[in-house]
């Protein structure tokens, strides 16, 4: 082409050695074919300001049909076409044609994005890229991945090239945590699911358990701070270790990378690598549908574990009710409402200070979240963006009544079905009530009252005892729930029948407490307390001397 329109050479111009990005939107165009700026914006991972730009520059040279552009000549811009650079992973993606068939279903097959998790999904061939890439680049056999939030599957895309790779995945998303689960179980990979608001902190069972760690994090510095952190407090050997961050932004706001990086260098992370456009994503388009690929090697400056966390921590997403912007949590007038309601002894979480009365015991909400806190009654905000917690937070508690505000759009409280769900993750321990509109119109109270573990029966008996010890590892609890109960029922068994018979029943629990559990499991968990407890009515096993 020799006479750009006007408005395109002043852009090109203005974007001087950067105008090739430019020129990648127009060797697109030159195909002739209809294109809306979404689609340019994914094909040439261009941020979709400066596609827009492009269009508006390109002017009369573009005809329209709704929301579609094409080039009136096309052929005078077909210079602009360049080759792309050769992808050194593409011999290596070809040899993996089934593993990229089973996750083009498994990402279409996905449950959608949340927008106040800052989700976008990425490409199912970005999913086999980031596996392969990190079979290719570190020994992954015998090796343990942690996923710090998965809603992109690299956990199940890892393990399907990797064999011999284990990879755990820590996510505050029940749905996807169900779904990763289930698509495991299907496919006999070696993929284990925790509950876990990374804001408060990793489950102790995953805490430097793992040699490499992958996340795509909130785009906030701040975010993408806080899983990087939580990824360093997941390795075993930090030193040997490495983390793999997925991270975009738009590059007409290079001051927030600049933020962000100066963040991981204060924590002593050595840049390894960065990987342009490495992530492609199905959405994000102001980020040019793309994100670059860090390789993150820690040094012995850099600190071995997570720092922080809580309230603190909560404003890390960049949309929704966890965003920096958000308003949220109870207003004085609403909290002075449930206190007067509950009259508790104690509070946990962030209690407006003239709401509270003198003598009541504050808890950090972490710290209620931490350990068995004693109360003889208790009442928990979870408002502002706590609400995954409601049903943890009353299992983690140590109250004979515990009331527990939550936004009345919270999932487990707005229609039956949560309800019921909530009621599977508690009962037989705690009796609960829902208390709609409470303290105001957007508001829910649960009333979780304690029970009486000996009117219930035997199976409802050994949840009750795993629910007492909520924090415990959950194999442990199962065992010695099961012994206790045999002794009552005089067929007493020794550790290592309860120990077997648990390994079997629910070999899934392996390296779980009931606060880490996805909630999905708490219905298994029941029916497997039921066959436990049925199990006793066989020939009773006399103890062996030696336990």
């Amino acid at each position: 082409m020799t006479d750009h329109p006007p408005g395109l050479a002043g852009l090109l111009t203005e974007q001087g050695i950067d105008a090739p990005r430019i020129h990648l939107v127009l060797a697109a165009l030159s195909d002739g074919a209809w294109w809306t700026p979404r689609e340019l914006v994914r094909a040439t991972t261009v941020a979709h300001r400066l596609v827009d730009a492009t269009l508006t520059a390109l002017g009369a040279g573009l005809e329209h049909n709704g929301d579609r552009v094409r080039l009136v000549r096309p052929g005078d811009y077909a210079g602009f076409a360049r080759p792309a650079p050769a992808d050194p992973l593409a011999p290596l993606l070809a040899g993996h044609a089934d593993a990229a068939a089973e996750l083009r279903r498994l990402v279409d097959e996905a449950p959608p994005p949340l927008a106040d998790l800052d989700h976008v999904t990425a490409t199912a061939d970005t999913a086999l890229r980031r596996g392969v890439h990190l079979a290719t680049r570190f020994a992954l056999p015998g090796a343990r991945l942690l996923c710090v939030g998965d809603h992109d599957l690299t956990s199940l895309a890892t393990t399907l090239v990797s064999p011999g790779a284990e990879a755990v995945v820590v996510d505050i998303d029940e749905r996807m945590l169900d779904y990763i689960d289930r698509a495991a179980d299907r496919l006999g990979l070696p993929v284990a699911c925790h509950f876990a608001d990374l804001r408060l902190g990793l489950p102790a069972s995953v805490a430097r358990s793992c040699d490499l760690v992958f996340t795509d994090p909130p785009y906030t510095p701040e975010g993408v701070e806080l899983f990087v952190r939580r990824g360093l407090e997941g390795l075993t050997d930090p030193r040997r270790g490495r983390i793999l961050v997925a991270y975009g932004a738009s590059e007409t706001t290079p001051g927030l990378v600049a933020r962000t990086q100066a963040r991981l260098a204060r924590m002593n992370l050595v840049f390894e690598a960065v990987l342009p456009d490495f992530n492609r994503y199905l959405g994000a388009e102001a980020i040019g549908a793309a994100s670059d690929l860090y390789v993150l090697r820690p040094t012995t400056r850099t600190p071995a574990a997570a720092t922080g966390g809580g309230a603190a921590a909560a404003r890390v997403y960049s949309q929704g009710a966890n965003a920096k912007e958000a308003t949220g949590g109870l207003g004085e007038a609403g909290a002075r409402a449930v206190v007067e309601a509950a009259t508790p002894d104690t509070v946990a979480g962030a209690w407006p200070r003239d709401a509270v009365p003198e003598g009541v015991l504050r808890v950090d909400l972490a710290d209620w979240m931490a350990a068995p806190t004693e109360a003889g009654c208790a009442a928990v905000d979870l408002t502002g963006g706590w609400d995954a917690l409601l049903g943890r937070a009353v299992l983690a508690g140590a109250a004979g009544e515990t009331h527990v505000v939550v936004a009345s759009r919270a999932p487990q409280v707005r229609d039956a079905a949560g309800q019921q769900a909530l009621r599977a993750m508690l009962e037989p321990r705690f009796e609960l009530r829902f208390l709609r509109n409470t303290p105001g119109p957007r508001g829910t109270v649960v009333v979780a009252q304690l029970t009486d573990r000996g009117a219930t029966a035997p199976e409802d008996r050994l949840l009750w005892h795993c629910q007492d010890r909520a924090h415990g590892s959950l194999p442990a609890t199962l065992r010695e729930g099961l012994i206790a109960i045999a002794a009552e029922s005089g067929r007493p068994v020794n550790k290592k029948t309860a120990r077997t018979r648990v390994a079997a029943e629910v070999p899934w629990a392996s390296g779980h407490t009931l606060l880490d559990l996805p909630a999905h499991r708490f219905p298994a968990l029941r029916e497997a307390a039921r066959r436990l407890v049925g199990g006793l009515a066989e020939p009773a096993e006399v103890a062996d001397a030696a336990d």
